[in-house]
């Protein structure tokens, strides 16, 4: 194994013993991981949704059953399958068994807009479909205009405690419009039933630089791409945490808050802790009214989440006398939080009888959601830390390869094994983000601005590129202004940030109407829903 990358400098090695550094990436799939794990773990708890516990065991047969369906559904190596799911085991399951196949998992957000679905269909070219059954009226409109022959709606409620089941349907599921007697659509458990027939093989033999995941950002030009990632990315990123997240034990318990559409909730929350014989508690609508009471009944020694998480932490009234003796790890991502931000949430954590404090990190989709951390002796506050293992990230003139002194602020540019395979289909994108720099390395361009000091310390300092971010997820002006410049009466739109109370920021439009225009209320409602087909 070649440790070092020849002509990087790499001060923060020094912050790492040598055999941290030495690891080998599995050349072999993410479905071969969790196996792997399920053997390891089998008596542990994998996942635990609602108080409705489902070992590694039962997590690799449920896998197992679902990579029989989707092979017995016509599913080949190759294809794509959309996966529109809030964190549910379901969608978890169908990421890896379509992985076990050889398919690729295409996983978009549950909320999106119906001609957001339709686009991300007709990108991926995906046949497939597995979603959340309270969205079926959204693909019903847009179903036939795609290559999907086939759609698998699940309910939230699936696999809920039966009591909890009954009551999900009696408050929530009867509202859902759902398909009758329609060939192209199947309820989960009935997909399921599939498996108890098919007795064929059907694993397929991946490796690590096989395409694995297929998850979507604005990139940094600010408009929508699909990021191709490989299996070796993720079992890089889990070999990362390893190493990173060492006080944890097989049983211990994370809060899976971020999705699993979300690089940093996919790999680092969910993946990567299986790696490690963690209990995923599956959060699939975090409320910040009941933070208090979710870790009162888990009591999970790693939380992951964005800085709003944090503030629902700290102005939450329910924690008032809670002892937070069990976290083992308070990891923040997504943006980053200010000197008071951190001071108030580690004052929080003392005074609950805490001894961590809060460490934050940086990543972006295109590195799988997570590069640096400010952990252990690089715990320097305000500073998103130094890179993972086997990770590199160097400083440079922006829209240059030139790398600046120690200290300069430039460009943020990461080189190393969670770096994306490319944007699907975008050969032009694909090579202004990937630069091969003379060091004969592949660089990926982040657009953010940071510096670093002698000591390999990360700071970020702002983006280069134009990006909102509210509540942790990336918002692109540049998408919403062409939307709103769809409307026949806009001239032009701009879209800005503006302060937010609890999100942060949030998008604000400023639009200039054509000549002859007068009837603004009229048009505001018609742009409003534009937004919302679209958005």
């Amino acid at each position: 194994m070649n440790l070092f990358k020849k002509n990087i400098k790499a001060p923060w090695t020094k912050f790492y013993k040598k055999e941290q550094l030495n690891f080998e990436i599995p050349n072999y799939s993410i479905y071969k991981q969790l196996e792997l794990n399920a053997i390891e773990y089998k008596n542990h708890n994998a996942l635990n949704y609602f108080g409705k516990l489902i070992s590694y065991e039962e997590l690799i047969n449920e896998v197992n059953n679902a990579a029989k369906s989707f092979r017995s559904y016509g599913i080949r190596p190759g294809d794509i399958v959309t996966i529109c799911m809030p964190n549910t085991p379901e969608g978890l399951i169908s990421i890896y068994a379509l992985n076990k196949i050889g398919a690729v998992a295409n996983i978009i957000h549950p909320l999106s807009a119906t001609e957001e679905i339709k686009n991300y269909l007709n990108e991926t070219d995906s046949v497939m479909l597995v979603a959340v059954d309270f969205i079926y009226e959204k693909i019903e409109k847009i179903i036939n205009d795609t290559k999907v022959y086939k759609t698998i709606l699940v309910s939230p409620g699936n696999s809920m405690p039966i009591t909890l089941r009954v009551g999900y349907y009696v408050t929530k599921g009867i509202k859902n419009k759902l398909p009758k007697n329609k060939e192209e659509y199947i309820m989960w458990n009935d997909f399921i039933k599939k498996s108890e027939n098919y007795n064929l093989e059907f694993e397929v033999d991946s490796d690590k630089n096989t395409p694995a995941i297929i998850l979507h950002s604005g990139g940094t030009t600010g408009t929508p791409k699909a990021i191709l990632l490989s299996n070796g990315n993720f079992n890089a990123l889990s070999k990362q945490i390893q190493v990173i997240f060492k006080k944890i034990t097989p049983g211990d318990k994370i809060l899976a808050i971020l999705p699993i559409f979300h690089g940093f909730g996919l790999g680092v929350s969910i993946h990567s802790t299986l790696n490690l014989g963690c209990e995923v508690v599956m959060i699939p609508q975090f409320k910040a009214s009941e933070f208090d009471s979710l870790m009162k009944k888990y009591n999970p020694a790693i939380i992951t989440g964005v800085p709003t998480l944090y503030e629902a932490l700290t102005k939450n009234k329910g924690f008032e006398g809670m002892d937070l003796s069990f976290l083992k790890y308070v990891i923040s991502g997504g943006d980053s939080l200010s000197k008071k931000q951190l001071d108030t949430i580690n004052k929080f954590l003392k005074d609950h009888n805490s001894n961590v404090v809060v460490e934050q990190g940086y990543g972006m989709t295109e590195a799988l959601g997570a590069v640096s951390l400010a952990f252990g002796n690089a715990n320097v506050p305000c500073s998103i830390g130094i890179p993972f293992p086997q990770d590199y990230i160097k400083i440079v003139t922006p829209n240059s390869q030139d790398e600046v002194p120690y200290g300069e602020e430039g460009e943020l540019c990461i080189c190393g094994p969670t770096v994306m395979m490319g944007y699907l289909n975008n050969p032009k994108e694909t090579n202004l983000i990937l630069q091969k720099h003379k060091d004969g390395n592949i660089w990926l361009h982040t657009g953010d601005i940071a510096t670093m000091n002698k000591d390999g310390i990360i700071t970020y300092i702002q983006r280069l590129k134009r990006m909102i971010i509210s509540s942790g997820y990336n918002i692109y002006p540049q998408h919403i202004e062409n939307i709103i410049e769809k409307h026949e009466a806009v001239l032009k739109a701009t879209v800005v940030g503006i302060p937010h109370p609890y999100k942060k920021e949030v998008a604000k439009a400023y639009i200039v109407l054509k000549d002859g225009y007068k009837d603004t209320l009229k048009i505001k409602k018609e742009i409003k829903e534009l937004c919302e087909e679209h958005i």
